[in-house]
């Protein structure tokens, strides 16, 4: 997947302490995620519905 263009967002939850902050980018069908520490590291790729999921599960 071309992430080139993918616009990254710092989550809300990140801290400035020690660096533990995760970004987000948007695209089409997919949600992909990266540490904000290491930007051309590995970063996941979840499927957007699972995406959704994950974030309900976690809010409960």
């Amino acid at each position: 997947m071309d992430l080139s263009n993918a616009l990254w967002r710092k989550s809300g939850r990140s801290t400035n302490n020690g660096g533990a902050c995760v970004e987000l980018a948007s695209m089409s069908e997919t949600v992909v995620v990266r540490d904000s520490k290491d930007p051309d590291g590995p970063k996941l790729l979840i499927e957007r519905r699972a995406f959704r999921a994950l974030l309900s599960d976690l809010k409960r």
